[in-house]
């Protein structure tokens, strides 16, 4: 995806060229860059937003859902387990100012649906967001696979079994939810092959899981992300 979407011009468009918003810009890509990132990082950024972008139309605020994007990540702790509320709470901070109370309102609410990626059904911009975020998951199977390995690169503190129990755990919530695309057109196009790598991935795991030593349980850790 073009690095322009995620230049200050394209920044610009959503918040005014001022001091401050050069300097929100400038943290924001310094948060999307920071080093241990390998999935989660300004080519994940790029990519949702250029999703957003072809999507718009179905947004009510095509503008929200946008600077959403720019935040659903801003925060990335493969350690923690509370990294999207900490990135609404990013946002909430890093637009007071930028743009109107109402915008950041929605803007903060947006991130938080990338919790389970689950938005109400008349969620149009809910909707929009959820299913950019999710897009990677219908991908060709290669490029799939280099998604899996990256966020496994990113959980590299974990050990193999942990790491594995987790991400079924993620894998299985993906495949329970009503709908992996909420919009008809996405729906249409990347249910199935989406469904295919997850269940593909998901039958992988569960025969390593099943092939682990028996003096070596899964250890309860932190879940691998599932976009």
């Amino acid at each position: 995806m073009s690095g322009d979407l995620v230049t200050f011009d394209a920044w610009s468009r959503l918040v005014g060229d001022s001091p401050t918003a050069r300097t929100e810009w400038a943290a924001v890509v310094a948060a999307w860059s920071e080093p241990h990132r390998r999935y989660h990082d300004l080519s994940h950024l790029a990519a949702v937003l250029g999703t957003v972008d072809a999507l718009a139309p179905a947004a009510d605020d095509a503008d929200a859902v946008r600077l959403a994007a720019w935040y659903h990540d801003v925060v990335y702790d493969p350690r923690t387990a509370d990294n999207e509320a900490r990135s609404a709470g990013r946002a909430r901070a890093g637009l007071r100012g930028l743009v109107d109370d109402d915008r950041v309102a929605e803007v903060e609410r947006l991130v938080l649906l990338t919790v389970d990626h689950d938005p109400a059904p008349d969620d149009a911009n809910g909707a929009v967001l959820c299913d950019a975020d999710l897009a990677v998951l219908a991908a060709p199977p290669d490029a799939y696979a280099g998604y899996a390995s990256a966020v496994r690169a990113e959980y590299a503190h974990l050990s193999d079994a942990e790491f594995t129990a987790g991400r079924i755990r993620v894998l299985e919530r993906l495949l329970a939810l009503p709908a992996l695309y909420r919009l008809p057109e996405d729906d249409g196009r990347w249910t199935a092959p989406a469904r295919a790598n997850l269940t593909a991935e998901l039958s992988l795991l569960r025969a390593r899981a099943a092939s682990a030593s028996a003096d070596r349980p899964p250890a309860a850790g932190p879940a691998a992300p599932g976009s």
